[in-house]
């Protein structure tokens, strides 16, 4: 009485109330009388199928059967039979009676006969999946009967169910018993629900329940009979309606009608096994069946095994029934490297699936896998991974690339690998644009810092070329503590030349990110060196980044002069025309790895050295202030072993203008003597004009006529040494003159002050001239009058910790002078 009650209040007319799932929409066909209802659960939304059976009395035989058919559900177990979730059983109101319903929740599932409408499948195709459903439905009737000595009793196309991965199972099991064949009661329950099975699907000995004749067969008797129906009516389209059709054998394909004929055999004990039809029978041997078994037992496959067939897979998906390509073999084959099993070249058949499903699809079925294949060890799955990444990259959201996946790719940078961390490298075109600011500043540029001095020249030039596509993704200060320097300081100065042409590109396809006072002073002085590189490409883009930059310099200019003062000195320059093709360029060379004539140099050239780098405050000013001020910088001494906390480049001080002057393998002596030809014709015109001083020689004993032939001298060598040195400049004595005197461009503010204080070993040179020998030889007097630079130059350059030697050497020098004079 109380459970009468409960039906009544919980019950409705979508189920009862304590079903944890909610019924949906009923399906046109079911087994019997039971009716095969859509669902979801009330939990978690997913998605089941729910059988219901509804008798007016309980004293209905449908009760018992169905109460025999849960319980048969729900205790045997196998891939390919139907999986049991839930059961309940409840008193519902219909109106004014009350009907005892039983309800089974299930996988979800859809009638065999409604999947076969909508997959509408022809010709080879349709063959290809009825033989892949019969063979999973002849393996479960073959397990109840072999394995388990259990009887169906009424294999038929209406109880067989497809799940959404389209494979069949087998249900409706009410009529379900165990067979013994020593055993008269062992037949009991067949006995009790006889009537349950339509006729058309009885054999022989059912119809005229002749016991002992099924009790002598074997245990298969009827349910091969029973697949021999469900043949018929899967090849012929329509449902059996009388036993005698099933001699009609034209729409049954020739491969199986051997095995069609043996299966309806009118002698029971002769008909074939089920596991004899999968075993032997022509025709499940297709690419469709073939191909599912493989994966399904992809773990007892050796290693070459799986490698020869995931590389046949793409090709072979092609050929097999497209939805049961995307909803059987892709989830088989996302287990399957989810897990392990399956090898690197998995990875492209997955992607070649994946690429026939809609966005949605994709992101649901593929998406998840791709991700978490980014933690896996295998360097094989790691490289199939950023080989492919521009087909699934811009389905990643940045949330997932900047947490899940771009630390496992971050541990390409470092690989011994070169060819891998080349892909890492070129990956990053994908994954910049979904990076977090934190990130690129924090630990993508630290790698890309590491990667231009890295020992392959290809992966340098690549790097340069992956930091000028990027550059619109970074932050305004990041871009003017890196690029310049990266650039300039390092790609500029590549012992590789297309490293140094991808430099300049850069820079041009960059320009809009740098203001007039960094072309000018930084950028513009890098590039006009490469004018006279040894490599033709890198002289020719020098000359169009120069004309670029230049025209930029002209816009500058021409503004000052209108007074139009909306660009402030901070401000972006620009872009000027051409800009999109120099970004395209450098797209065009990450994926191409440069041009084919430079790919045998890739090989064979050698890593560069690059400068280091001294890193200075992020907040020590602007870059025009820094610029200013970079002699009094220079000065003082560089750190041993900087440490990088901003990219590896530093601040934009520390490329150009905190690099050693005296340095020769950075490759800047060839514009630096330009600013350091001054101080030598100052020092030059210096000692011209001290030496008036000595008198000329002369033939008159008068006083006043030397004095004036010696000035006339003078001035005429006063002329040939002021423009000697300019006219031709000696290369070694320049840039050693700049190692000596480090802060030589402090004299540059001040004329007086360089000829004031004067170079002394420029100033002793020209006494050692072979002009001031004659003079000495001829001339005692004059030697005599010498001034004092001359003899006190000597002692300072020969006395250094030499004892005694230096008063000998002026001892020697006078008695030489006394004997000349006395003479």
């Amino acid at each position: 009485m109380f459970k009468f009650l409960k039906g009544v209040v919980g019950g409705s007319g979508t189920g009862p109330k304590d079903l944890p799932y909610n019924i949906g929409e009923p399906y046109p066909a079911a087994w019997g009388s039971w009716t095969h209802h859509r669902g979801t659960s009330k939990e978690d939304g997913s998605s089941v199928s729910i059988f219901s059976l509804s008798v007016s009395s309980s004293q209905d035989g449908h009760l018992a059967a169905g109460r025999n058919g849960v319980k048969r559900l729900r205790t045997v177990r196998h891939p390919n039979i139907l999986s049991f979730l839930h059961s309940t059983e409840a008193e519902i109101s219909d109106g004014s009676t009350m009907k005892q319903t039983i309800y089974i929740v299930t996988e979800p599932v859809m009638p065999l006969s409604e999947k076969i409408k909508e997959l509408n499948l022809t010709g080879t195709q349709r063959d290809e999946y009825f033989a892949w459903g019969l063979h999973q439905i002849s393996k479960a009737v073959s397990f109840l009967n072999n394995d388990c000595k259990l009887v169906h009793g009424n294999v038929c196309l209406a109880s067989v169910v497809v799940t959404p991965t389209l494979d069949w199972k087998l249900h409706a099991f009410d009529v379900l018993s165990e067979f013994d064949g020593n055993s008269e009661a062992s037949n009991s329950a067949m006995l009790q629900y006889e009537w349950l099975i339509g006729s058309q699907y009885k054999p022989m000995e059912l119809v005229k329940s002749d016991w002992g004749s099924i009790r002598k067969s074997p245990p298969w008797a009827i349910d091969s009979w029973g697949l021999g129906c469900l043949i018929y009516e899967l090849f012929s389209g329509m449902k059996l309606s009388k036993t005698e059709e099933l001699r009609n054998t034209s729409f049954i394909p020739k491969s199986l009608l051997p095995d069609y004929q043996r299966l309806l055999s009118s002698t029971p004990s002769r008909r074939l096994n089920p596991l004899k039809l999968i075993d032997n029978s022509e025709y499940f041997h297709n690419k469709l069946v073939e191909t599912i078994q493989f994966m399904e037992i992809l773990n007892l496959k050796d290693s070459v095994e799986k490698d020869s067939f995931f590389r046949k897979l793409p090709n072979l998906a092609e050929q097999l029934p497209r939805q049961i390509v995307l909803k059987k073999l892709l989830p088989l084959l996302s287990s399957a490297l989810e897990f392990g099993s399956a090898a690197a070249p998995a990875l492209n058949a997955l992607l070649k699936m994946g690429s026939w499903l809609s966005t949605e699809e994709f992101n649901i079925k593929v998406l998840p896998t791709i991700v978490k294949l980014f933690a896996s060890n295998d360097r094989a799955i790691r490289v199939a991974l950023l080989q492919h990444i521009d087909q699934f990259g811009e389905s990643l959201s940045s949330q997932i690339v900047d947490e899940q996946v771009f630390p496992h790719v971050a541990n390409g940078f470092a690989d011994t690998s070169a060819f891998l961390r080349e892909l890492t490298l070129k990956s990053m075109l994908v994954l910049a644009p979904k990076l977090s600011q934190r990130t690129i500043s924090g630990s993508l540029l630290k790698y890309l810092s590491k990667l231009q001095v890295d020992e392959e020249p290809a992966i340098r030039t690549n790097t340069t070329i992956l930091l000028g596509n990027i550059a619109s993704y970074l932050n305004d200060a990041t871009r003017k503590r890196v690029l310049i320097n990266a650039f300039t300081v390092r790609a500029l100065r590549d012992t590789f030349s297309p490293a140094r042409a991808a430099g300049i590109m850069a820079l041009s396809a960059t320009i809009s990110y740098y203001d007039m006072t960094e072309i000018s002073t930084r950028i513009l002085p890098n590039i006009v060196v490469l004018t006279s590189d040894p490599d033709g490409d890198v002289r020719t883009k020098a000359f169009q980044a120069i004309d670029q930059f230049l025209f930029i310099a002209k816009q500058h200019h021409e503004k000052l002069i209108t007074g139009d003062t909306n660009e402030t000195a901070g401000a972006g320059v620009p872009s000027i025309a051409g800009n999109a093709s120099l970004l395209g360029w450098a797209m065009s060379s990450l994926t191409l790895k440069g041009k084919a004539s430079e790919h045998g140099s890739l090989a064979s050239a050698n890593a560069t050295t690059t400068p280091d780098l001294t890193i200075s405050n992020p907040s020590t000013g602007s870059y025009a202030d820094t610029a200013s001020s970079a002699v009094n910088i220079s000065d003082q001494p560089r750190p041993s072993s900087p440490t990088s906390t901003d990219g590896g480049w530093g601040e934009a001080d520390s490329g150009l203008l905190q690099e050693d002057h005296d340095s020769d393998k950075e490759g800047w002596d060839d514009i630096e003597p330009l600013e350091e030809q001054k101080p030598p014709s100052l020092a030059s015109i210096q000692a011209a004009q001290q030496r008036p001083v000595v008198p000329q020689k002369s033939q008159n004993t008068s006083l006043s006529q030397p004095k004036t032939a010696a000035t006339r001298a003078s001035k005429a060598a006063d002329e040939d040494d002021l423009w000697g040195p300019v006219a031709v400049p000696a290369p070694r004595t320049i840039p050693h003159t700049v190692n000596v005197q480090p802060a030589a461009p402090k004299e540059d503010d001040g004329l007086w002050g360089s000829i004031a204080v004067a170079p002394p070993k420029t100033t002793s040179r020209p006494l050692k001239t072979k002009a001031s020998a004659a003079l000495d030889d001829s001339d005692p007097w004059a030697a005599i009058a010498a001034p004092p630079p001359t003899t006190k130059a000597r002692p300072l350059s020969l006395g250094r910790g030499r004892g005694t030697k230096p008063a000998s050497a002026r001892l020697g020098a006078q008695r030489i002078d006394r004997n000349s004079s006395g003479s």
